[in-house]
This record gives structure tokens, sequence and C-alpha cells, in this order.
């Protein structure tokens, strides 16, 4: 029952009310078995505990302080020097000599400075033929925008990095003497948004060309008359790091409306080879053999099988769950030292370490599964494994992949993080926006650049950029200007 009653309080479908009624009748059912074996197990201890001693020694034990770190070296600094006395407390001279100095830094902050900047055209005349003359406009990040770049890259990712509603970015713009509503806001983030667009697409071609993909897919829930339905965000992340490739990583977002298996078919319409993911039946048309332009092979993500394990373990402390746990995670401590090697090293020390650890795994799972009755929550889990054993094992003959999807999941940790804050998003349109600038954010996050930086030098370069050089603005081409350096 405590098993039942944890997993329903993880579930994340279906409205709350339809499973409180069950939750809350399993809930006081427990609580009734829990207070007779408690009042069973009063009555014998009640002698024992009068006899024990008042009080209780308590083991001491060390606290280590908290590591202080030291604060950034390129932060600029004020020094202030309070005044030395003049005589000597001790005998009252006045011949002192500077011997040296302590120094205590504390951090403090500036308030955020807001500026207009006025684009000045100059106009001539030729005395000679009359002719006037006028520099062309500067091309602005979007039409009609009064919005320079460095704010509409703060204003993207405060909402999609950091994950505050316009509202909120609204109320604190008010607070700092800058009128700036909501609607305009909004008008802002859609146009940028589309002036981004030929680098989400690049991205998306960039991960697609992949010899070896993560996908994963997650809730998002978006506005409806009256109440919230359910939409999906779907990530695939390029990461060729494990196995020593040269190719930048990358990760790629999808919005739908709904889980139908339509959508990962429209998204990975070009693709072909390997893909780890979760055992989502929506994928299954992609595993066919005579799909065109060829089949996706599916590979079982380790951290799956391992979790439903680790619940068992943790909430029935089962021996069977537990095994297995140690098992797989010796599996995962192999992957741990050869991460980042070349994919044939992997290829070998998989067959010479791994290859024994699975086939021992293997006997263990079948030899238990044997002894189970068909219900038991273990026995669900053995299964999960058994049934997928040639997927999960593809990882063996093929250097390039990995033990898990996590990859994907950890692009994805965003979404979760972010719904949390907004609540939910205002339309369809809306949530395919919001995968358009996640594509960019956790992109540059990927390849270790500054979100904002990155994003303030393509707007302020991306109208009048060649066509055919758009792969400079790429986040792994990308170096940073002189401008935002001396700006930094």
């Amino acid at each position: 029952m405590k098993f039942t009653i944890a997993k329903l309080k993880h579930e994340q479908h279906g409205q709350s009310s339809e499973r409180a009624s069950v939750l809350d009748q399993l809930e006081l059912e427990l609580a009734d078995l829990e207070e007779d074996a408690s009042e069973a197990e009063a009555d014998a201890q009640l002698a024992a505990e009068r006899a024990k001693a008042a009080k209780i020694d308590v083991q001491p034990f060390e606290r280590r302080r908290p590591a202080r770190r030291p604060l950034p070296e390129d932060l600029p600094r004020e020094r202030v020097v309070h005044p030395a006395p003049a005589h000597c407390p001790c005998c009252g001279g006045d011949r002192l000599r500077k011997i040296g100095e302590d120094v205590t830094e504390t951090l403090e902050l500036v308030p955020r400075q807001w500026k207009v900047i006025q684009h000045v055209r100059e106009k001539f005349s030729c005395r000679a033929c009359e002719a006037i003359s006028q520099p062309p406009a500067p091309f602005h990040p979007i039409s009609r925008g009064r919005a320079g770049p460095r704010l509409l890259a703060h204003i993207l990712f405060a909402k999609y990095g950091l994950h505050l509603p316009l509202n909120r970015q609204s109320t604190t713009y008010a607070h700092e003497g800058v009128i700036l509503d909501v609607s305009t806001l909004a008008d802002w983030v859609g146009a940028a948004a589309a002036t981004l667009m030929p680098l989400v697409d690049a991205i998306k071609a960039h991960v697609l060309a992949a010899e070896r993909i993560h996908a994963d897919d997650t809730t998002v829930p978006v506005l409806a008359k009256g109440k919230t339905r359910t939409g999906r965000v779907w990530t695939y992340v390029r990461d060729d790091r494990p196995f020593a490739g040269h190719a930048p990583p990358a990760a790629v977002f999808f919005y739908s409306p709904d889980r139908s298996g339509t959508h990962p078919e429209a998204h990975l319409a070009t693709y072909a080879g390997p893909m780890q993911a979760d055992a989502y039946a929506g994928f299954n048309r992609l595993y066919d053999p005579s799909r065109k332009p060829g089949p996706i092979i599916e590979v079982g993500c380790w951290a799956h099988a391992r979790r439903k394990f680790f619940e068992i373990a943790r909430l029935k402390k089962a021996p069977i769950a537990i095994e297995a746990i140690a098992k797989i995670d010796a599996l995962f401590a192999i992957e741990r030292d050869i991460n980042g090697l070349p994919a044939h090293e992997r290829k070998a020390a998989r067959h010479a370490r791994s290859r024994p650890l699975v086939d021992e795994l293997h006997t263990f799972l079948h030899e238990r599964r044997a002894k189970l009755s068909g219900k038991s929550e273990t026995a669900k889990a053995i299964d999960y494994s058994l049934k997928r054993w040639e997927v999960f094992t593809r990882f063996i003959d093929d250097g390039r992949l990995c033990m898990t999807n996590n990859a994907a999941e950890r692009e994805l940790r965003a979404v979760a993080v972010g719904r949390k804050n907004w609540t939910f998003a205002g339309s369809d349109d809306g949530g395919r926006r919001a995968a358009a600038i996640y594509t960019l954010i956790q992109t540059a996050k990927l390849n270790d650049l500054d979100p904002p930086a990155w994003l303030t030098d393509v707007l302020l370069r991306i109208n009048d950029h060649p066509a055919s050089r758009l792969d400079e603005l790429l986040p792994w081409n990308w170096s940073k200007p002189r401008t935002l350096v001396a700006a930094a």
C-alpha cells in the first residue's frame, strides 16, 4: 500500500481530483492499520519505556565551516581607506610609520542603468547641384522596434532562460522608472523570435545530421477556454563529446498540442540512425525497417530501467531490487572511466569489461523472475528490462552510444523548471515560439556561451548579415566581439 501511495503521489497525468479520492481512501486505510500496530507495540513496550533513563546521550559532531569563494577578480574595485589615528594610542606620540594594511572585501550592488541611444543622421545639401544626401538608416533588430539588441536579449533570456513571465518583468521595469506594458514586451518577443528563426533552422539541420541523437519530451500546460490543456515539448540533442566527436553539441526543441506519434515522425522525417529514447510507443513507426530515408535504430536508456528498481528499493527495501541496482551501477562505473574516449576504444572496453557484467545481470534477472508473481512490482521492473534487452545492450557493440538518455533529459530540465513559474503557455503559437527560443538558449549553454551576450550580438548583426554566412553567427562559430568585451 505504501508503494501504491508513493506512485500515485508521483503521477503527473490526469486530474488531481480524480486521483485524490483513491489516494485519500488508501491513506485512511493505511493510517488505521498503522494505528493498530502502534497501539499493540506501545502496550508491549510500556514497561520497558518506563525503565529507561530520562537522559539520552547524544554523540557530539564537528560541523564544517562553509567555504567562502573569493569574489570575482574581473569586478571593478572601489578602494575606501579608513583614516588612521594621528597619534599612537599607546604612548600618544605622533611619529607613526605605515608598515602594511589589511583589506576586507564586501560585495555591493549598483542599480541597473537605462539609457536612450539617439541615432543621428545628418543631412547635407550640395552647393553645386542642390542634391540632398544623408546616411542610410541603421538596421533595427525588429521592425518598428524601439528596443535595442541588448534589451531584447535580456527580455528573451529572462523569459525563457530565467523563467520570468512578462508581467513580472514589466513590474520590475516600472520599479526602475521605465514603463513597458506587457503587450509591448509581448510584441517585442514575437518579433525577435521571427528575426532569429533562421538560426533555429540552422541548429535543427545540424542536430538532424548527427551520427546519433537523444530524444525525449515533457508536458507543458497550455491555456484553453476556462481551463488548461496539456501540450508537449520535444527535444532532440546532438552531443558527440562522449565518444570524442568533433561536431559541436546542440539541442533543438519542438512544440505539439498533444503526444501523438505523428509529431516525432514529422520532426525526424530526414533522420536515420541510432536514437536514444525511452520506451514511448509513439516512436515505434520510426523503427520500421522499411521506413524512408532509413530506419531509426532504437537504443534503450539504462537510467529508466534502474529507476524502476530504485523506486522499489527505496519504498520496499526489496533485496532483489537492491542487488539489481548494484549490478547496474557497476556498468555505470565503467562508463565513467571511458567517457570521452574515441568510439573504438569505448567499444573495446565494453567488450572486455561490460559484456560479462551484462550477461551476469541477464542471468540474475531471469532466475529471480521465475520465482516471482506476475503481479509483483519487482517482477514488473524485471519484465521492463528483459522485454527490451536487445535495445538495452546495443551500446556494447557501438562506441558512439551512451548507456542513458540523460543528455535529452538535462535539456528538458529547463522546461520543467520554467513551467512552475510561468504556469502555462498562452497558446499553441506561444508554445512553438518558446520551443524556438529554448533551442537558441540551450544550444548556447551547451557550447559554454553566455546566452544574453550571444543573443545581443546576433540581434545586432543578423538583419544586415549575408545569408550565405549565417553559420558565422551559430554558437559554436561565434566569438565575442571587441565591443562586447569592452562593455563587459
